[in-house]
């Protein structure tokens, strides 16, 4: 009988190793399917999300991808370069953010929602 072998976590950046048989280590099952129980979803209507995106775009008020094309076009979302999926930490992790025009957040989370779709599709 011969065993899987373990891989690394599909967390980019993370080099831990799964379980065989598990897309993501022991401390990033939360970015799997599998949610653990207990662990609030992040509230993008919470008035302290609403004051620390508002304060971050005082701070960052063009949207990087624009500026990345050489165009100087105001940002008016803060959008988690990877997605949090409920994980707290990464929801409220600044170097996370980013500051995005409407177009291009829209654009950027549409691809996102696509991919998960097709992710996750049976």
């Amino acid at each position: 009988m011969t065993q899987r072998k373990r891989q690394n976590c599909c967390l980019p950046g993370c080099t831990n190793r799964c379980e065989p048989g598990q897309a993501f280590c022991r401390d990033h099952m939360i970015w799997g399917k599998d949610i653990l129980k207990g662990v609030p979803e992040p509230d993008e209507q919470d008035p302290r999300w609403q004051e620390a995106t508002a304060k971050f775009l005082e701070e960052n008020p063009l949207c990087a991808f624009c500026q990345m094309e050489g165009k100087d076009v105001p940002a008016v979302a803060v959008d988690h370069i990877i997605p949090h999926r409920g994980d707290q930490r990464l929801f409220w992790d600044q170097h996370n953010w980013e500051p995005l025009c409407r177009e291009c957040y829209e654009r950027k989370t549409g691809t996102e929602l696509y991919a998960e779709e097709k992710r996750f599709a049976i």
